[in-house]
């Protein structure tokens, strides 16, 4: 047990020197064992689903006291389907190839030196979230499979949820004999803990925020430790004058509506002029009780429409409103992202292989798409099981982050007796 007494940088110090021993131990032990300890962590998670219920109900009591909105009260409910699919998702993670050990590339110089770069765990990987439970299950199993420690700050709506989840994943991690220091959770929610981690270099070797822009903003401003993170999701569909009208209607309808709360929802749908069916479109999204915020020639389709501010064109709404403009073809399109994206994920929609090809290789952002819905922006749709977060940086791993995301690489010289001239 952690001593509560302890000053919040203690804390912390005394956590992360736990950590690193128990990384030294992950990061030496099979893969079978690590994919045991998930497998037991997943069946302890059904078996403990009422105790994890009742948890959560008290959190969800104190949430509804606390004026927590609609929207995030979801995001904190568990209920016995959404603990079996917290538990699928660490079975998945369990069946996942073993990233740790792959050799990424082999040159062979002309002395005789092979250098290969292999890949290995990050380390200590510390992850302060919020409202969603299900991240204490997805961030203990995607770190330990790819041979890391990891140190769980949860938000405090959720403190009974997030303790009930983690006391069945150690469950089962120490079954398969593993330490029980490899998944550890902060044990207070005093937000100067959350500061005392961001600063502990020395112990943790990666920050993964997933919450708010409040939050995210604060770790990219007070971290000492290297941040992997996205502060928005302002992400755009663009249809081309190219489109096919009924794909473009069913997908952009679907961007933005499927899940109006997630960070892969569109928030802006630019249409080129020379489109013919933008009317239709916009009733499209009209008619699925999206509030619809346009230029002057969007409001003149429909009267429903309203007038978007400037503040609309930067704005991630994660709720169903979105903003539309008209633009003179596919290199207006790509200014305007260039200037209001938030390097998440775009879309283009068009039967044009020419067009698409180039705004997918000109458009910078961390995911690009071709007549695709932006609700596609995750890891499980990309095959990579439950993530860490999406990534909107440009350095280590960008995209949804899992596994492979988890780790680094070292080099491996082999010689012969090679010295030096």
């Amino acid at each position: 047990m952690n001593d509560l007494t302890q000053t919040p940088e203690m804390l912390i110090a005394t956590l992360g020197a736990r950590a690193r021993g128990a990384a030294a131990v992950i990061a030496q032990a099979s893969d079978a064992q690590k994919a045991d300890a998930l497998r037991r962590a997943a069946q302890a998670l059904r078996d403990q689903a009422p105790a994890i219920i009742a948890a959560n109900a008290r959190d969800m009591e104190n949430a509804a006291a606390n004026g927590l909105s609609p929207a995030l009260l979801d995001r904190l409910r568990l209920d016995a389907d959404r603990i079996a699919g917290a538990a699928a998702g660490v079975e998945q993670v369990a069946g996942l190839p073993n990233p740790l050990g792959s050799v990424i590339d082999t040159v062979i110089r002309p002395n005789g030196l092979e250098l290969s770069r292999v890949r290995v765990p990050l380390g200590v990987i510390g992850i302060i979230y919020e409202s969603r439970p299900n991240v204490t299950a997805d961030a203990a199993a995607l770190c330990l499979r790819a041979g890391n420690a990891v140190i769980l700050r949860g938000g405090s709506e959720a403190k009974e949820s997030n303790r009930a989840i983690h006391a069945a994943m150690i469950d089962g991690i120490t079954a398969a004999g593993l330490p029980a220091e490899a998944v550890q959770l902060v044990p207070t929610t005093d937000r100067a803990a959350v500061g005392a981690l961001l600063k502990a270099a020395e112990f943790v070797d990666l920050i993964v925020p997933r919450g708010g822009k409040s939050l995210v903003a604060r770790v990219q401003e007070e971290a000492r430790v290297p941040v992997l993170a996205h502060l928005d999701g302002i992400n755009h569909s663009y249809v081309d004058g190219a489109a096919d009208p009924a794909m473009a209607e069913t997908l952009v309808v679907n961007a933005k509506m499927r899940r109006t709360g997630i960070c892969g929802s569109t928030e802006t749908v630019l249409i080129d002029r020379a489109y013919g069916q933008a009317p239709a479109l916009v009733r499209a999204l009209l008619d699925a009780q999206c509030e619809v915020r346009g230029d002057d020639a969007v409001q003149a389709m429909d009267a429903r429409v309203v007038a978007a501010s400037d503040e609309d064109w930067d704005t991630e709404y994660l709720d169903a409103i979105v903003s539309v403009r008209l633009v003179a073809g596919v290199e207006e399109a790509i200014a305007h992202i260039a200037a209001h994206a938030s390097h998440h994920t775009d879309a283009i929609i068009t039967e044009d292989v020419a067009t698409a090809e180039h705004f997918l290789n000109a458009v910078d952002s961390a995911i690009v798409m071709w007549n695709a819905s932006t609700q596609f922006a995750d890891g499980g749709e990309f095959g990579l099981g439950a993530e860490i977060g999406i990534s909107t940086g440009r350095l280590h791993a960008r995209g949804p982050v899992a596994l492979e995301g988890l780790t680094t690489y070292k080099w491996i010289v082999r010689g012969t007796g090679q010295v030096r001239p």
